[in-house]
Formats: structure tokens, C-alpha cells, sequence
């Protein structure tokens, strides 16, 4: 009696994209960073060794482990790693909500530009034109300067002036798969334009916003930071890392580790995205997930 052999089981999509995922050690080691900085940013009070306000004006500058005091402290006596946790509750959140505001509006003018094509393409493309003709940062300090500084007005304008990077992206998408069988067969069955848009042609144009957003991220983190050392971020005393160098850059000499912790805490933030994204972009490609 021939016994017949069964086929072994065929991993599911998404095992096999974890798989890609977790081969990129550089991209899990990016996840672990950045688990355990919003976890330190979640937990801040209960993490953070001393108030991050607190003045300690007979114990500035100390070295880290001095007082008890494991990172040292700034010029007025501020436990340096209380103010390091609790800006990233800051530099994280902010980052997050600039991608927020720019894939939203990004992906939904992308959809219509894409999808109706015509004078909208015409129009949207145009704008999207002439905010790529202003340097970027030049542009946002600008516009900061006019409105004034705070997290609000920070978060909002690098979300308003980054969503034509999203409105290319998804623009470029659509027009791929506007003319597939399933967006005719959507049209066939008397489904609206935007349930075709939003039902049919957006889950599959996920792939690449969500890679994009990825990267997006350490790039608001960074313009943050930027505006938070030209004063026009963040204001003082609030723990935002961009703050913090800006504060430190006038004791370099005296006290470099000022600006060495924030600026180390950036550099681990951003690596840890930038990580990320390179495993998302690879575990979501399906020429390398299978």
C-alpha cells in the first residue's frame, strides 16, 4: 500500500515576513532600542531617578555617578537622565504626531491626485511643486518664527509642510493600480469613487506609507531638535533633547557631557528607526518574504 507523502505546511504570510524581519539583526536591534525608549518615556515617573525640574544649585555639573547622580548633572544641579527620559516623552510623541498629520493629509491628497487625475493632479502636483521649491527647514523656521514656538506649533507645521513626501508616494501607487481587475470589478458593481479609493486601492498602497512613515519619524525627531538648539522648538526649563544641547552648548568647554548624553540619545533614536524601516521595507517586500 503506497502511503502518500503530504506536503509540508506552507508558512503564512505572516510568519514568513517575520522571518524576513528577524534575519536583518541590525533591524531587531533598532526594534529593541526603540521598545525601550517608549517604554522609558511610557514609565517615565516611575523610571526617571529624580524630578527633572528640580534644582540642585549646590551640586551643578557633577560627573556621572557623583551625589548619586548617574549621568551628572546640568548647570542648575537638573538630574541629567531624568531629563533625558522625560524628553523623550517629548522628541518621541512629536515625532509621531508630525507623521500622523503628514501621511494623513499626504495619502488622501495622493488618492486624489492619483485617482481622478486631470486638473486635481494638475492642482495637487502644483502645490506639491512649490513646497519642495523652499528648503525644508528654511521654510518651517519661517514659519515658526511667525507663529511662535511651542510643541503644538512645532508638530503642526513639520506635518503640514511633510505630506507632499506621502502625496507623491501614494499619487505614484494609485496610478499602478487604479486600472487593476479589482478596482474595474469595484466599478462594475456601481461602488462610489471614494469606497473604491478608500476600500479598494488604499489597503493595498499600505506597504509603502507605512515604510515611509518609518523614516519619517527620525527626520521630524531631528528637525525638532534642530529648532529646539535655534530656540525656536521647545522652550525651557521642558526636558526636549534639542533644548538640552542648545543649553549645554554654553558650558562645552566646562561641561561637555551637556551636550554628549542628548546628543547620543538622538543618535540612538534615529539609528533605531532608521533600522526599522530598513526591516520593514525588506519583510513587507515580497521578493524577499516570499
Amino acid at each position: 500500500m503506497n502511503e502518500t507523502l503530504a506536503a509540508p505546511p506552507r508558512p503564512r504570510r505572516g510568519n514568513r515576513r517575520w522571518q524576513a524581519f528577524a534575519r536583518n539583526r541590525l533591524s531587531v536591534a533598532g526594534l529593541v532600542i526603540l521598545v525601550v525608549l517608549y517604554l522609558a518615556a511610557l514609565f517615565a515617573p516611575w523610571v526617571a531617578p529624580h524630578d527633572p525640574y528640580a534644582l540642585d544649585l549646590q551640586h551643578p555639573f557633577l560627573l556621572p555617578g557623583q551625589s548619586g547622580y548617574l549621568l551628572g548633572t546640568d548647570n542648575f544641579g537638573r538630574d541629567l537622565l531624568s531629563r533625558l527620559i522625560y524628553g523623550s516623552r517629548i522628541s518621541l510623541t512629536a515625532g509621531l504626531g508630525v507623521v500622523l498629520i503628514a501621511a494623513l493629509l499626504g495619502t488622501v491628497l495622493g488618492l486624489l491626485a492619483g485617482y481622478f487625475r486631470g486638473w486635481v493632479d494638475l492642482l495637487i502636483m502644483r502645490l506639491v511643486e512649490i513646497f519642495f521649491a523652499f528648503p525644508f527647514l528654511v521654510l518651517v523656521v519661517a514659519v515658526i518664527a511667525v507663529l511662535g514656538p511651542s510643541v503644538l506649533n512645532v508638530v503642526w507645521v513639520l506635518g503640514l509642510v511633510s505630506w507632499p513626501i506621502y502625496a507623491r508616494l501614494v499619487r505614484a501607487q494609485v496610478l499602478t493600480l487604479r486600472e487593476r481587475d479589482f478596482v474595474e470589478a469595484a466599478r462594475a458593481s456601481g461602488a462610489s469613487s471614494g469606497r473604491i479609493m478608500f476600500r479598494s486601492i488604499l489597503p493595498n498602497s499600505l506597504t509603502p506609507i507605512i515604510v515611509a512613515a518609518t523614516f519619517g519619524v527620525p527626520q521630524a525627531i531631528l528637525a525638532l531638535a534642530a529648532l529646539g538648539f535655534l530656540g525656536l522648538g521647545v522652550q525651557p526649563p521642558a526636558p526636549e533633547w534639542g533644548t538640552m544641547v542648545s543649553e549645554g552648548k554654553n558650558f562645552l568647554l566646562q561641561a561637555p557631557l551637556l551636550i554628549v548624553w542628548p546628543g547620543v540619545v538622538i543618535a540612538l533614536a534615529v539609528m533605531g528607526f532608521n533600522f526599522l524601516g530598513d526591516g520593514l521595507r525588506q519583510a513587507l517586500d515580497p521578493r524577499y518574504s516570499g
